[in-house]
C-alpha cells in the first residue's frame, strides 16, 4: 500500500507524504484489532525505531540519514 501511494502520490508536497502514511495507518488499522488510536501509536513508533536505528548507523558510518529521505 505504501508504495503504490507514494508511486502515485508521493511528489506532491506535504500531501503526498500525508497520504501515504494515512494509507500506511490504514492498512495497521485493518490487520490488526485496537482501532484508529492503536494503529497510529504502532506507525509512529515503528516509524521512531527506524530513525533511531538509522541514526545508529549513520554515527557508524555504515549509511547515511539519506536513507529515509533526510538529505545531506
Amino acid at each position: 500500500m505504501w508504495a503504490v501511494v507514494s508511486f502515485f502520490l508521493g511528489r506532491v508536497p506535504f500531501l503526498g507524504p500525508l497520504l501515504t502514511l494515512v494509507a500506511w495507518v490504514w492498512v495497521i488499522n485493518r490487520r490488526y484489532p485496537g482501532g484508529w488510536f492503536n494503529a497510529i501509536l504502532i506507525g509512529f513508533s515503528a516509524w521512531l525505531t527506524v530513525v533511531i536505528i538509522i541514526g545508529i548507523l549513520a554515527l557508524l558510518d555504515i549509511t547515511t540519514f539519506e536513507v529515509i529521505g533526510v538529505p545531506t
